[in-house]
């Protein structure tokens, strides 16, 4: 007899504690969501490509080429803290390599430059592609040597 008193005694606990414990969770909890990239419009190549910096404008220019080419953008390198040149825009991260599965490299190229707040576009042999935020320009690099530019023009029309 004892036992079973003893038992019912543990079961109303073990109730009164279950229904004060849903009583206090009955006003709305801050879920944390899990944490994606800050826009949908592009993807990245790996986990080690640092895109969290990106501005409001080079992420709209990514999604005016998703938009334009149909294919989310896959940025093959974003901010560089240790850009070899001085005046990379990747060291402010104001720039973006990218590649777009599927698309070919001319309408890559052709979607970039009606995209608004534009700065430079460059090619690369690779089929990299570049855009950034800084002033107009365009550009071809291929070889090894850091100055030996295909054609480097300036979109006034004036060489560089």
């Amino acid at each position: 007899m004892r036992n079973l008193l003893l038992l019912a005694l543990a079961c109303l606990i073990t109730v009164f504690n279950f229904t004060a414990a849903e009583a206090r969770n009955d006003r709305p909890r801050k879920v944390k969501l899990p944490v994606h990239s800050r826009t949908m419009a592009y993807a990245v190549q790996t986990v080690s490509v640092r895109t969290g910096c990106f501005s409001p404008r080079l992420e709209g220019i990514l999604a005016h080429i998703a938009m334009k080419t149909g294919h989310r953008p896959l940025v093959t390198s974003g901010h560089r803290p240790r850009a070899h040149r001085a005046r990379s825009l990747h060291r402010f991260c104001q720039a973006a390599d990218i590649r777009v599965p599927g698309v070919s490299e001319s309408k890559i190229l052709a979607a970039a430059r009606t995209a608004p707040g534009i700065g430079g576009i460059g090619r690369y042999c690779n089929g990299i592609v570049h855009v950034d935020t800084g002033p107009r320009r365009q550009w071809a690099h291929c070889g090894k040597s850091k100055r030996h530019f295909l054609s480097a023009k300036r979109r006034s029309g004036k060489r560089a």
